[in-house]
């Protein structure tokens, strides 16, 4: 365990792994500059470029400082004056591209999120989608213990933002967003390990599968799998958006939710306006002749 009381991950793919308060640091602009040493124009904001750049093209195991000292065009030594390692490297890069695509600049706004929450979640799903399959390692890192920056808390400060019409009490917002990240994360992480099948075995899908065809009509020539002979041709067509239309249901459930709530709120508030002596205009009347009965 590292003295900060984090887990240190040997592979360098956990965020939060490394020294937190130098990734705090390096995060909220809160470190000292490197004084001396470091060849002229190089910088964090380069470093943490170059990173990212080289972990899109050929993933995350290869980002190291020796390769990004290569890349700089400047000695190993030079980077460790900005950057204590790889596993506080991984806490910028991960910041930077969650981030995005709002501005690098923490001093400008930021466009607002649609007013309606199915929309804003709608435009949440689709860009966390291009996020990861822009930079697909992202699926490769443990960030349940993410060190959160102002790129990260951006990001959470416009869903939440979003999210507000919902009416839904605030660990539920969150639940939303979790709900949300997880479904896009899986899709996308089917998507990834599709490719890198393909990849790896040199082998497309449609080849894939026409190995496996002989085996899988008798299979369903035999009667043991009467659900799965009766599926209709396209049952798993690669043009049924299955992003879409999963997105569109889990909208749905939670446009029940706020429904539910609504109706819950609605009931709360007669209850506490009966209570209160609040009457309607039906009720009051009601009261009045009564009164001048007695």
């Amino acid at each position: 365990m590292a003295k900060d009381g984090s887990t240190a991950a040997t592979d360098g793919t956990a965020t939060g792994s490394g020294d937190i308060a130098r990734s705090l640091e390096l995060l909220w602009g809160t470190g000292d500059r490197p004084s001396r040493g470091p060849k002229p124009g190089l910088s964090l904001d380069r470093i943490v470029t170059a990173a990212i750049a080289v972990a899109d093209a050929e993933g995350l195991a290869a980002v190291s400082m020796r390769r990004l000292s290569t890349e700089l065009g400047t000695g190993t030594m030079s980077l460790y004056r900005y950057v204590p390692g790889k596993a506080e490297l991984l806490d910028l890069m991960l910041d930077r591209v969650l981030g995005q695509p709002l501005p690098t600049d923490t001093e400008l706004p930021v466009e607002a999120p649609p007013a309606d929450w199915r929309a804003s979640i709608d435009a949440m799903a689709r860009t966390y989608l291009d996020n990861l399959r822009a930079h697909p390692w992202l699926l490769k890192i443990n960030q349940a213990r993410t060190v959160l920056g102002p790129s990260a808390l951006r990001g959470l400060e416009l869903s939440l933002t979003g999210l507000r019409s919902m009416g839904l009490r605030d660990p539920e917002l969150i639940g939303v967003i979790i709900t949300v990240n997880s479904f896009v994360e899986g899709l996308a992480r089917t998507q990834a390990d599709a490719a890198e099948a393909v990849r790896q075995t040199g082998l497309s899908d449609q080849e894939f599968w026409d190995n496996q065809r002989p085996y899988l009509e008798r299979a369903m020539l035999s009667g043991a799998y009467p659900m799965m002979a009766g599926l209709s041709e396209d049952a798993f067509s690669a043009e049924f958006d299955h992003f879409a239309f999963g997105l569109r249901r889990l909208i749905a459930g939670f446009e029940a939710l706020v429904a539910e709530r609504t109706v819950e709120g609605t009931a709360e508030r007669t209850a506490d306006g009966t209570a209160d002596g609040t009457v309607d205009g039906t009720t009051g009347q009601a009261t009045e002749r009564t009164a001048a009965r007695k």
